[in-house]
């Protein structure tokens, strides 16, 4: 038997033993419901008593003036009861969506398609007219909080630039978008099911690569400048600055650019992205307001540290593994009766023709998302460690001083809380926290983060060094015998 039909094999008798009435996959899916919300709640309730600490950590006791810090916990304890609330609500919307709405969605999905005397085989059609409708339930339920979030919260503290009008025309144009493109996508997905048949995973990773590489190219150029402006950042010291260290590292810069971030928040931020031999560097002008050019330069070497690690490379090469999980282990539940019986479908939608795959792939979310519970605290140990990286790569470059002055300024005019609890920020923060960072810049002796410390270049440098001296003095000797 070959491995391919040995896979297969143990596929099937796994899709066998899963297809059991007697599994309650409904019951299953709240109680990870109750588990997942209860746990975030109980570490969003960890973090509560770091707003009442009366100061800050030791590494940020100069930067902050007692009024900064007295803002700094006030806004960042209104985010966290705004989340409390927004998670409650987030169950309760999962519940009915669980006890019945995606079932009422299906079969409201299914009179459109009667209303226009489209057959309901025509599997695609139904799928996307329910993705249409649930996702403008949605969103529909999410706006509210979204509205309360920009124009009460973070115009409370400061942080707000949009006006409604703003903010509507941008959620306009996000629906609009994910109307154009997103439905042409998942429009392929399910053709790809059809045409596949069990065959479906290795082409459905091409297709999602294929999707990936496209959005690069058209996020920047088409996409982005639908919200927010570009110009080439204008000549100065920054932009020497910045060509310098680009030309430095052999970064394949083609353009630089400034982006009005202020239109809609004064935080601040600098990326880059781009395919491996094009890169654009994106600037935000809050960033060149607040910063020193020395500051944004030292910002940006950071930056081009995850760049010069292929750190962006290694997180998709995660992110492919993990849909490659996630869709192998669904390939024992694609055709799974029990499982659309127990939400009270049909279970002819499991097998088919037509076979209603979305519906089933949402189903199987339902039982297995919570697992990227788990999956959250790796990732973001993995993205803390390149962050790390980073912070080092930049402090080689001879930017540490500046790059922790631009930090420290990030971190104090976005009022970010300088305690976290430790639990919290693994499961919440992809980078490390400010005093943590600090600390690591102010301990580094030289090397890559990331490897082992046997093999840190300036303790390899430190054993040859010594090696040579001890030859000398050999030398040195033997001359004098």
């Amino acid at each position: 038997m070959t491995i391919i039909g040995a896979i297969d094999s143990v596929i099937t008798r796994l899709a066998d033993a899963a297809d059991n009435v007697l599994i309650p996959y409904k019951s299953i899916a709240v109680g990870l419901l109750v588990a997942q919300t209860a746990f975030e709640l109980y570490i969003i309730r960890r973090q509560l008593p770091c707003y009442s600490r009366p100061l800050p950590p030791p590494e940020l006791k100069n930067h902050m003036t007692a009024e900064k810090y007295k803002k700094a916990q006030a806004y960042s304890r209104d985010k966290t009861y705004y989340s409390i609330a927004q998670h409650i609500f987030s169950f309760f919307q999962s519940l009915i969506f669980i006890k019945g709405g995606y079932l009422w969605t299906w079969n409201f999905a299914g009179k459109i398609m009667d209303a226009f005397g489209i057959s309901r085989n025509h599997m695609i059609t139904y799928t996307l007219i329910w993705t249409v409708v649930t996702t403008l339930i949605s969103g529909a339920l999410s706006l509210p909080w979204s509205y309360y979030y920009t124009f009460v919260l973070e115009e409370k503290h400061g942080f707000n630039k949009q006006t409604p009008k703003l903010f509507f025309m941008d959620t306009l144009k996000t629906y609009s978008l994910i109307a154009v493109l997103g439905l042409p996508v998942l429009a392929g997905f399910l053709k790809i099911f059809d045409w596949a048949g069990k065959a479906f995973i290795p082409w459905l990773m091409l297709f999602v690569i294929a999707v990936q590489l496209v959005l690069q190219i058209i996020f920047p150029l088409w996409i982005q400048p639908l919200f927010n402006k570009f110009t080439p950042l204008p000549e100065g010291e920054v932009r020497s600055r910045v060509e310098a260290l680009a030309t430095r590292l052999h970064f394949p810069l083609k353009h630089l650019f400034m982006i009005d971030g202020s239109k809609r928040s004064s935080h601040s931020n600098a990326y880059f992205y781009g395919l491996p031999w094009s890169k654009q560097i994106v600037i935000y002008d809050t960033l060149m307001d607040k910063s020193s050019p020395a500051e944004v330069e030292a910002v940006l070497a950071h930056e081009l540290g995850h760049w010069y690690y292929s750190h962006p490379m290694r997180l998709m090469l995660i992110a492919q593994a993990h849909l490659l999980f996630t869709l192998a282990v669904f390939s024992v539940f694609i055709g799974n009766k029990a499982l659309f019986a127990s939400f009270g479908f049909d279970p002819a939608l499991a097998v088919g023709p037509p076979r209603a795959v979305c519906i089933g792939f949402t189903l199987y979310q339902l039982l297995f998302g919570p697992i990227d519970t788990f999956v959250q605290f790796a990732m973001n140990s993995r993205t803390r460690k390149y962050e790390y990286q980073a912070d080092a790569f930049a402090v080689q470059l001879g930017t540490k001083a500046d790059l922790k002055t631009a930090l420290i300024k990030l971190h104090v005019e976005n009022l970010s809380s300088p305690h976290s609890d430790k639990l919290y920020s693994m499961y919440h923060h992809s980078h490390p926290t400010l005093p943590e960072r600090l600390r690591a810049m102010d301990e580094y002796t030289g090397g890559n983060w990331l490897e082992p410390k046997a093999a840190h270049p300036a303790r390899l440098a430190t054993t040859e060094q010594k090696k040579e001296e001890e030859r000398e003095r050999e030398i040195e000797e033997k001359k004098e015998l």
